[in-house]
C-alpha cells in the first residue's frame, strides 16, 4: 500500500531542462530583413573586405520586421558557402556595431546562412532543433533578406554562439571561448585531426582555433595537455556528459563537416567549474551532405548510411574520440544518449514529420527565392530522395536516415539489455532546509545504481551509491527497490537516477544531465524578487535607476546579515559582503546592484544583465543559501517568487519592498490565447500629467472592479466595483498628489484580469 501511495506522487516531480525561450527565433515566423547601404557597389565592397581577409563591416541600416537600427556593421561570412560571383551569400550583421546596446529583443549579432547545399533548406533549422532537446545549441528559423530594396532570397536565421548565448546556458560569459576554425585554403580531406595536442606555444594552435574571448590561449593548451596526456582526469577539464551528447549527435546525423570529422564548425566554452564545454555550429551539411571523412576515404550512400559510431575511436589524431570512448563507462553512456536520440527522433519518425511542418512554414518563400541553389522540386524531393549524383549529390535526408538506424539498431552494443529504471520518487514531496530526503527507484538488470545530485544551479553532480538492502529506505533487501538518504541544504535539489550493468547503462530522465528532477526548496532567508532593467521603475536615494534585488525572511527571528556574500559569478560567490545589516522577521531588504559602492545605503559591487545570468546569495562561511538562475528580462518587470516568500519564480509587476503579486501572469494568460468577455484599452494620455482617461468593454454583464496600484504593488484607488451590463465604460483617474511615477491599471471581471502600465509625469 505504501509503494502505491510513493506511485501516487510521482505527479509532483518536476522535470527540468535548460532549454531557453525562443522569441525572435520562433520557428513559426519567417523574419523580413532589410539592408540598406549608401554605396551602391556595396557588394564590391563586401567582396573586398572578404579578399582581403579584413573583420572590418561596411556600416549601413537595418530593419527586422519593421523596427529600424541605424549604424549596423554588415560583412558576409562563410568558407564554402562564399562565393563573389554569386547573389546570396551568407551574412554576419552586427547591430551594435557603432551604437553600443543597440540589439533586437536581446540579440546583437544576426548571422544568416545562405542554404549552401542542402536543396531540403531544412537540415541546419531541424538539426539544431534535435541538439537543443540534449545541449545547449542555437535557436534557428528563417528570414527573408533584402539589400537596397533587391530580394535576396530565403535564408536561415541561426543565433550566435556569443555572450548572451553564455549567460543563457552557463549563467557566465567572461570565460574562454574558442571556435573551432580551420584557416584559410585548407582543402577538403587535408585537415588533419580534431583536439591534438602540439605543445606549450600557444601559436601552434592558431590555425586551428580563432579566440573568441578576451583570454583562453592558455587555457585552451592546458584542457588539451590533459586530454591527450593525462587522460584519466580528463573529467575535469571536459564536461563528460555534455561532451557524449555532442559526439553522439554529430555521429547519428552523420555531420562530417564538424568535429567528429574536421576541425571546425564547433565552440569551446570554459564553464565556472573548469569545464569545457563543446557547441555545435554550421549545422547545414548535417544529414550526409559532407561525404570526405579524413580517415575513411570518400563516402557513398551505403558508407553514409552505415558510418560506424565508433569512427576514429582508435586514431590518435582524433582524441575528440579516441580519448573518450576507449573509457568502457563513456562508451556505454554514448551508446544509450545515442539511443535515446533514435528513439526519440526517428525510430518513431518524429524528424519526418517535422521536416515536413518546416517546409510546410517556408513553401511559399522557397518557391519565391530567386536565388536558391536548387530548384523547387529539389525542396521538395531532397527530403526522401537524393538530388544530383556522384560526389555532388545530396543525399535524401529519410533516404540516409532509415537506413542508418536500421544499421544502428543491428549492431551488438545497441542491443545489449540496459538497466531499466521506472518509479522515482522522493520522500517527502515538500521540503524544508534540514529534512532527510529519502530518494527511491525500482530497478532491472542493473549492477549498480547511483543517485546524481546537485544544489546549485550552475555546479556539478555528485554521485552517491543507492542501496537495496533493506537499510536505506529503500524497502526490503533484494525487491528492486533501492533507497539512499540525502538531508536538503537551503537551496533547490536537482537530481537524476544513473544504472549500470556489464554492457550497457541508463539515465532517467533519459535526457539527463541536461534534463533532471527538481526540488524545490525554502528556507528563511530567501532572494526574493529582483530587475535587472529598471527603466522608469523606482530610484534609488540619489535619483538613479539602477538594478536591485529583493530579500525576504520567511522566518520568527531576526537575521544578522553581517559577513554574508551576494555575487553573480558562480566562479565568485564572495564578489561583495554585506555590511552590520539585520532582516526582519516577515520583512524585506533591498540591495542596489549598481556597482557603486561610494553611495550610501546596500549598493552591491555588482550589476545584473538583463540578458540573464544568476544571482548567489551565501552566509558567512560561503555555504549557498539561496541562487535564482534567470533568462533575459523584460524592462520594469521583475522576477519574484510567487506566493511571496516561498513559492516558484514568475514574470510579475514591481512590489519594490512589499508583497508579490501574480497581477502580470493573469494578464499574460488572457493575452496568449484564453478566452475573455472584456478588453481593457490603453489609457489616454500616457504618460500624463494629473489625469487619464481609462477605457474598457464588456461583451457581456459580469462582475467588474477597476483598480489603481502604485510600483510597490499597493492598491490606491478603486474605479469601479460590481456589476456591469455589457457595453464601453470609461473612467478618469486623477493623481490628487500621488508622486509621478508608474502605475498599473487592473480590470478583473469574473476570475480573469487584465493589466496596463500608465506613466504620471
Amino acid at each position: 500500500m505504501k509503494r502505491k501511495l510513493f506511485i501516487i506522487l510521482l505527479a509532483f516531480l518536476s522535470i527540468h531542462s535548460m532549454m531557453p525561450g525562443q522569441g525572435f527565433y520562433d520557428i513559426n515566423t519567417v523574419n523580413t530583413i532589410e539592408i540598406t547601404f549608401e554605396e551602391p557597389n556595396w557588394d564590391y565592397l563586401l567582396d573586398q573586405l572578404v579578399a582581403n581577409g579584413l573583420e572590418e563591416r561596411l556600416t549601413g541600416t537595418a530593419t527586422i520586421n519593421g523596427e529600424v537600427f541605424d549604424s549596423v556593421g554588415v560583412r558576409y561570412k562563410g568558407n564554402s558557402s562564399y562565393n563573389a560571383n554569386q547573389v546570396k551569400n551568407p551574412l554576419n550583421i552586427k547591430l551594435d556595431y557603432i551604437i553600443d546596446d543597440q540589439l533586437y529583443e536581446d540579440y546583437g549579432t544576426i548571422k544568416l546562412a545562405n542554404v549552401f547545399k542542402d536543396p531540403s533548406f531544412v537540415r541546419e533549422v531541424l538539426s539544431y532543433e534535435i541538439a537543443r532537446k540534449y545541449m545547449p545549441a542555437g535557436l534557428s528559423n528563417y528570414a527573408n533578406v533584402y539589400i537596397n530594396g533587391t530580394y535576396l532570397g530565403l535564408y536561415t536565421n541561426d543565433q550566435d554562439v556569443d555572450k548572451f548565448f553564455m549567460r543563457t546556458h552557463y549563467k557566465s560569459d567572461e570565460n574562454p571561448r574558442v571556435k573551432g576554425e580551420i584557416a584559410d585554403g585548407v582543402p577538403p580531406g587535408q585537415m588533419g585531426g580534431v583536439w591534438e595536442y602540439f605543445g606549450t606555444d600557444s601559436s601552434s594552435y592558431y590555425d586551428l582555433y580563432q579566440l573568441e574571448s578576451d583570454f583562453g590561449w592558455q587555457e585552451l593548451v592546458w584542457f588539451l595537455d590533459t586530454l591527450n596526456n593525462h587522460n584519466t582526469v580528463v573529467d575535469n577539464v571536459l564536461n563528460i556528459d555534455n561532451h557524449l551528447w555532442f559526439l553522439a549527435f554529430s555521429n547519428l546525423l552523420v555531420n562530417l563537416d564538424g568535429p567528429i570529422n574536421n576541425p571546425q564548425n564547433h565552440y569551446l566554452y570554459k564553464d565556472d567549474n573548469g569545464r569545457f564545454n563543446p557547441i555545435p555550429w554550421d549545422l547545414n551539411e548535417s544529414f550526409g551532405v559532407f561525404t570526405t571523412h579524413q580517415t575513411l576515404g570518400q563516402l557513398n550512400t551505403s558508407q553514409l548510411q552505415h558510418l560506424s559510431p565508433f569512427a576514429n575511436i582508435n586514431e590518435s589524431t582524433y582524441p575528440i574520440i579516441s580519448k573518450i570512448l576507449s573509457n568502457e563507462t563513456y562508451k556505454k553512456m554514448y551508446v544509450a544518449h545515442m539511443k535515446t536520440m533514435i528513439e526519440e527522433n526517428f525510430e518513431n519518425d518524429w524528424y519526418e514529420t517535422r521536416a515536413l511542418e518546416i517546409q510546410d512554414i517556408i513553401d511559399a518563400d522557397v518557391l519565391a527565392d530567386p536565388n536558391k541553389f536548387y530548384t523547387y522540386s529539389n525542396f521538395t524531393g531532397n527530403l526522401y530522395n537524393q538530388v544530383g549524383g556522384g560526389p555532388q549529390g545530396i543525399i535524401g535526408i529519410v533516404q540516409l536516415m532509415d537506413a542508418r538506424v536500421n544499421y544502428l539498431q543491428s549492431l551488438t552494443e545497441f542491443q545489449y539489455t540496459a538497466p531499466s529504471i521506472t518509479d522515482v520518487i522522493h520522500i517527502p514531496v515538500q521540503v524544508s532546509p534540514g529534512d532527510e530526503i529519502t530518494f527511491t527507484a525500482n530497478l532491472e538488470e542493473e549492477d549498480v545504481v547511483y543517485l546524481a545530485y546537485r544544489s546549485s544551479a550552475t555546479g556539478l553532480f555528485t554521485k552517491l551509491m543507492m542501496y537495496d538492502d533493506g537499510n536505506h529506505g529503500d524497502g526490503q533487501a533484494g525487491d528492486g527497490i533501492y533507497g539512499i538518504f540525502l538531508t536538503a541544504g537551503s537551496t533547490d535539489i536537482q537530481y537524476y537516477i544513473y544504472a549500470e550493468n556489464q554492457d550497457a547503462v541508463a539515465f532517467m530522465p533519459v535526457r539527463a544531465e541536461y534534463e533532471f528532477y527538481e526540488i524545490s526548496i525554502t528556507g528563511d532567508l530567501v532572494i526574493n524578487e529582483f530587475m535587472a532593467d529598471n527603466e522608469t521603475t523606482v530610484v534609488d536615494q540619489d535619483g538613479e535607476y539602477d538594478d536591485w534585488i529583493e530579500f525576504y525572511n520567511n522566518g520568527t527571528e531576526d537575521i544578522n546579515l553581517s559577513g554574508y556574500y551576494l555575487s553573480d559569478d558562480a566562479a565568485e560567490p564572495n564578489l561583495w559582503m554585506f555590511p552590520d545589516t539585520v532582516i526582519l522577521a516577515g520583512g524585506y531588504l533591498i540591495v542596489w546592484a549598481d556597482k557603486d559602492l561610494t553611495q550610501e545605503g546596500l549598493h552591491a559591487d555588482m550589476k545584473l544583465s538583463a540578458s540573464g545570468e544568476v544571482i548567489i546569495l551565501s552566509d558567512a562561511s560561503l555555504n549557498l543559501v539561496d541562487e535564482i538562475s534567470f533568462l533575459a528580462q523584460k524592462p520594469d518587470t521583475t522576477t519574484g517568487r510567487y506566493p511571496n516568500g516561498t513559492g516558484d519564480f514568475i514574470e510579475m509587476l514591481p512590489t519594490f519592498g512589499a508583497i508579490n503579486t501574480n497581477i502580470l501572469t493573469s494578464a499574460e494568460e488572457i493575452i496568449s490565447g484564453k478566452e475573455s468577455n472584456f478588453s481593457l484599452e490603453q489609457n489616454y494620455p500616457n504618460p500624463f500629467d494629473s489625469k487619464t482617461t481609462i477605457t474598457f468593454s464588456l461583451e457581456k454583464g459580469d462582475v467588474v472592479t477597476l483598480e489603481v496600484y502604485n510600483i510597490y504593488g499597493k492598491m490606491i484607488e478603486t474605479l469601479a466595483s460590481g456589476y456591469l451590463q455589457a457595453g464601453e465604460y470609461t473612467y478618469t483617474w486623477q493623481t490628487n498628489g500621488q508622486p509621478r511615477g508608474i502605475y498599473f491599471c487592473a480590470l478583473r471581471v469574473g476570475g480573469q484580469s487584465s493589466v496596463k502600465k500608465m506613466i504620471a509625469q
